[in-house]
């Protein structure tokens, strides 16, 4: 476990996980009595038989202690697991929204350098193992500890000796096989993880690609490498078996040897007068369901390794430095003066010396709409990711109504914006839900608005209205549709500022050139900034940039 953050997490939960170690523990409480009862109990019984004492034998007291523990074994080990699943799950919930809520500052910026494979690995696997971390390591442990400490002050009430062998035996079975069985194991598990994050990687890039895969005839050669990946990933789990099995053999022997040494020690105990042979027995019935409590000890050690590597894996994508800082003392974001100002921007990617934007200067006043063309590499996605504050400049500034960028609190500038990416996404739901993502507050009547100005009306009406749905990345669409759709969504956005980045990508001409016009009609005051590789037809945006060798030129109306 690392970072104060994902301890918070767990904390918020330690009622649900105090409340499942008590019963755990409860369980191997009532397990090893019962055993250790039962066992002194029959001996008692079979020695008052034979000897003719079962008019002086208690029979009572002991059948009802056997009952009740029973009885207390069979409760406590259901709400143990009851309780167990519903820490897990809540956990688990908790974990997701916490990497979530780390993680989504980073994007696009930081999280753009990982693939979504890997990171779709670390938010199921990873947390997968850290979710169980208290149910299936700590706690496991802290239950046989306690567990081991009655089962010591039992034995020395009836007999110290025992007590010394129990408290051996419990170090050795307890601690010392389990760490033997998983000594330089972090290693191994971090190998694990990376296997199984490259499996998945593999297998979820596959099924989005699997069209160009097909079209390229490199399925198979694709499958192979899942094969490759999935051998890899099963290989590393025997592997991790052997460990373990290894630790079970040794724990096997162990337990046989100390369960030997417990049966001399009680035996010449009672030869020699100093204990009633019931007792005797009960030591060694408390000894073998002891050792069978310790028997999990492996695997919760393994457990908490594995949640270890787990945690590392997780803050390796969260303690990723920003691409931008947050002031120190925002600023407000002026509300009247719209002008955004590139004042000898300068840019250039982390790692790199070329220059990718070299002295950029732009003046976008307040309901101005500018296009800026550029061959593919040029800079002008790079260019928006300076507006919409990604990344900050090397040199110069970029500001709006006169105040740098860099004095605005993120989300404060981010609500100026409307923005569509290029690989702007469609989300598995309804169509209202989509525009929603907008403005959440919109009613029917403004998204039937938005739908007819990215003329997605008749569609929308075909499909059944604004609760029809909408397959994951668009999958009941086509292309242009969805593309329209995103835009829709993006029109909706009650903001000053509208940054389009290539918005007719996937339309035929004629569709593009109308959805323009209407485009232009429906901006009203709004700034616009669009990225675009296409001829723009005439009214749409009042200048038009080239950017070229990381310098802006205004170009003519009338080029190319």
């Amino acid at each position: 476990m690392s970072g104060d953050d994902m301890r918070s997490v767990f904390g918020r939960q330690r009622g649900w996980l105090l409340l499942s170690i008590v019963l755990l523990f409860t369980t191997m409480l009532a397990g090893v009595s019962l055993l250790g009862l039962s066992g002194g109990f029959l001996t008692g019984a079979a020695l008052a038989g034979a000897l003719g004492m079962g008019a002086t034998f208690n029979f009572f007291s002991p059948s009802a202690g056997i009952r009740g523990l029973t009885m207390a074994r069979i409760v406590s080990r259901y709400f143990e697991k009851l309780v167990g699943h519903e820490a897990t799950l809540r956990i688990a919930r908790d974990l997701r929204v916490w990497f979530f809520r780390r993680a989504l500052p980073l994007a696009p910026a930081r999280l753009g350098s990982s693939r979504t494979g890997e990171l779709l690995a670390r938010l199921m696997s990873d947390i997968g193992e850290m979710d169980g971390w208290v149910v299936r390591a700590l706690g496991p442990l802290l239950a046989l500890a306690g567990m081991c400490v009655a089962a010591i002050i039992a034995a020395a009430l009836i007999y110290w000796p025992a007590a010394l062998l129990l408290l051996v035996l419990a170090v050795l079975v307890g601690v010392g096989v389990p760490l033997l069985a998983v000594r330089r194991g972090d290693a191994g598990e971090a190998q694990r993880a990376q296997s199984r994050a490259t499996l998945r990687t593999l297998a979820y890039e596959g099924l989005e690609g699997v069209a160009d895969l097909t079209a390229l005839h490199a399925r198979d050669a694709w499958i192979a490498r899942v094969d490759a990946a999935a051998r890899e990933v099963a290989g590393r789990d025997r592997r991790r078996r052997r460990r373990l099995i290894g630790g079970n053999v040794l724990h096997a022997v162990l337990s046989g040897l100390g369960l030997l040494a417990m049966l001399w020690l009680a035996l010449s105990a009672f030869e020699a007068g100093r204990i009633e042979a019931p007792y005797a027995a009960a030591l060694v019935f408390m000894t073998v369901a002891l050792l069978e409590v310790a028997a999990g000890s492996g695997i919760a050690w393994q457990a908490w390794q594995s949640a270890r590597v787990a945690g590392g894996r997780l803050q390796q994508i969260i303690e990723q430095p920003p691409s931008v800082p947050e002031a120190a003392t925002p600023a407000s974001v002026p509300a009247g003066d719209a002008s955004v100002v590139f004042e000898q921007v300068v840019f250039t990617w982390p790692g790199e010396r070329r220059r990718l934007l070299d002295g950029v200067d732009l003046h976008l006043a307040a309901g101005d709409r500018v296009a800026i063309r550029g061959d593919s590499g040029s800079g002008k996605t790079t260019l928006s990711a300076l507006l919409l504050r990604l990344w900050d400049p090397g040199q110069g500034s970029v500001r709006y109504g006169g105040v740098d960028l860099r004095r605005f609190a993120q989300d404060d500038w981010h609500r100026q914006i409307a923005w569509l990416p290029q690989g702007a996404p469609v989300f598995a739901g309804s169509i209202a839900e989509n525009l929603r993502l907008g403005r959440p507050d919109a009613s029917d009547d403004a998204l039937w608005q938005v739908l007819e100005q990215v003329r997605l009306g008749e569609w929308a009406r075909q499909q059944g209205g604004l609760l029809a749905w909408v397959g994951e990345n668009g999958a009941t669409m086509s292309a242009g549709q969805a593309r329209r759709l995103a835009l829709a969504r993006a029109l909706l956005r009650d903001a000053p500022l509208m940054v389009l980045d290539e918005p007719t990508e996937g339309l035929d001409v004629d569709t593009a050139h109308a959805l323009l016009t209407d485009l232009a009609a429906a901006l009203g005051s709004r700034s616009l900034l669009m990225i675009t590789h296409d001829r723009l037809p005439p009214g749409v945006v009042h200048r038009e940039y080239r950017l070229q060798q990381g310098q802006l030129l205004q170009l003519d109306p009338a080029a190319p």
